[in-house]
């Protein structure tokens, strides 16, 4: 059995990029067994995950007492391979405690990470204009895997989560919104005006906000067509509702990545981001849609503009079926 600790504390979105990469290592190689460090209030996804064996988790208000702690545990392990994914100073800290035989890491690490490391991946072709997680792929041959995505990323448990509240009239599949985003510039503005125009459409159609922050809907929609879920969404049952979804509509976040890792439908809004780098993987998935605001700004993309935009990728797919 080949022993490989990732490192990888955060972000959410960052995380489930790993985790296929991850899933892809696991498909390509039936010896490996995974650890993973991650951060207190990103462990419960990567715990939930099928591909990984052994979690460890970081808490970052600990301090050096509580980093001495995790690398005490960490140390009980000797791992064949450390793969620090995240590059950072405090993560070439934690790949320079690990014992391990090779420590492995990022050649556009930053913060002086890459002091810690003994080899380094390269870069894609594409330089640091390269996807997130085709940056990421290019640990797989460290392993003697292909840098492509194989396997598919599960959850454990997601089978077993009642999610009959999600479901519209004759359980049709809702529409998952979801309206926040870590950076206010990566936030649009138009979730509330959105849900108006879906549910008028369609009064069989269910709509749900959903995520880790409380936004108000002020009793806005009828109870039997929305539901609204921000700031009690947990991330265990984040993989069950959203492959549950019909739609997931979101802004460049966590989930976006999360329900392209799930082959759900997903319409992704950006602002001053980049979606060839960081949209939904692969852009070219049938079930992959950005639509991105005038020279970057949210506040110049319409509800007009976005609703449109849905009504003729839907009418499109329903031609194609």
């Amino acid at each position: 059995m080949t022993e490989l600790l990732i490192i990888k504390p955060s972000s959410l979105g960052d995380i489930v990029q790993a985790l296929q990469v991850a899933t892809s290592l696991k498909a390509q190689r039936g010896d490996l067994r995974i650890s993973w460090i991650v951060r207190e209030m990103f462990a419960p996804l990567v715990r939930a995950s099928a591909a990984v064996d052994q979690v460890f988790v970081f808490e970052r208000a600990g301090g050096a007492k509580g980093f001495l702690a995790l690398m005490r545990e960490v140390r009980k392990t000797k791992f064949d391979t450390v793969f620090d994914m995240q590059g950072l100073l405090r993560t070439g800290l934690m790949t320079s405690r690990a014992r391990a035989k090779h420590k492995i890491g990022r050649s556009d690490a930053r913060e002086g990470a890459g002091l810690f490391y003994d080899r380094k991946v390269p870069l894609p072709p594409e330089g640091r204009r390269s996807h997130a997680i085709d940056i990421l792929l290019e640990f797989c041959p460290m392993l003697g895997a292909k840098p492509e995505l194989r396997g598919t990323l599960k959850f454990r448990d997601v089978d077993s989560l009642n999610l009959k509240f999600a479901e519209g009239r004759g359980g049709a599949r809702p529409v998952l919104m979801f309206p926040d985003s870590r950076r206010a510039e990566k936030k649009w503005g138009g979730f509330k005006q959105l849900t108006e125009l879906i549910l008028r459409e369609d009064p069989t159609r269910k709509v749900i906000w959903a995520g880790s922050n409380p936004l108000p809907d002020r009793n806005a929609f009828p109870p039997a067509q929305f539901l609204n879920l921000t700031g009690n969404t947990s991330l265990v049952s984040l993989p069950a509702l959203i492959k549950r979804a019909d739609w997931v509509v979101t802004n460049d976040s966590g989930p976006m990545h999360l329900a392209a890792a799930l082959g759900v439908r997903v319409l992704a809004i950006f602002g001053p981001t980049d979606p060839r780098l960081y949209g939904p993987y692969p852009l070219t998935a049938p079930t992959n849609f950005v639509i991105q605001a005038p020279i970057g700004d949210l506040k110049l993309l319409t509800v007009k503009d976005v609703y449109g935009r849905f009504q003729r990728i839907r009418m499109r797919l329903a031609k194609e079926r």
